[in-house]
């Protein structure tokens, strides 16, 4: 079924030999690939050369140990209340009988998690953070993840690494 009658027109000019040899189109590629040959490269090579991420630059989050090499968080949630994308997700605990001799602290987070793509890496957390337990390094950029599964980085992807050499050295 046919709306109206209408029907479009076009009207096109006979190409010229040098049109119909693509030589102009050609002639304009090589005059821009010759104006960008002499330009310096935007591109970086990343492994040898790195770019300059600037001093307000907030990149990896890390939960920091204290001097005896426990977990300086305790579970307060100030980071999380603070977290204006609610990225932040704690379970306190409060430690054993045995064990609040060894840390200061009664309680403890049992379940720390950050959901990276919910997080806006505003600072926040790191702000509000009481125990200076929560830090954004500046010099480390968040990993890339392939699927769902690996954007919630718990206490084994954030936590400090205990260092043997620390260990031998008594963290001094």
């Amino acid at each position: 079924m046919k709306l109206t009658d209408r029907s479009k027109v076009l009207e096109q000019d006979e190409l010229t030999l040098a049109e119909r040899l693509y030589i102009p189109a050609v002639a304009s590629g090589m005059l821009t690939t010759l104006k960008h040959f002499f330009k310096k490269p935007i591109t970086i090579r990343y492994p040898e050369q790195k770019r300059y991420l600037g001093p307000v630059f907030r990149g990896q989050h890390i939960l920091k140990r204290d001097e005896e090499g426990a977990e300086r968080c305790t579970a307060c949630g100030l980071c999380a209340v603070a977290c204006p994308a609610e990225a932040i997700s704690m379970v306190a605990d409060e430690r054993m009988k045995g064990e609040e001799k060894l840390y200061r602290e009664e309680k403890y987070a049992k379940v720390y998690e950050i959901n990276m793509l919910r997080c806006i890496f505003c600072g926040l957390c790191e702000e509000a953070c009481p125990k200076q337990a929560i830090y954004l390094q500046h010099d480390k950029m968040a990993p890339p993840f392939l699927g769902r599964d690996e954007v919630i980085f718990g206490k084994d992807k954030l936590v400090e690494k205990m260092d043997d050499r620390y260990l031998r050295e008594g963290w001094k």
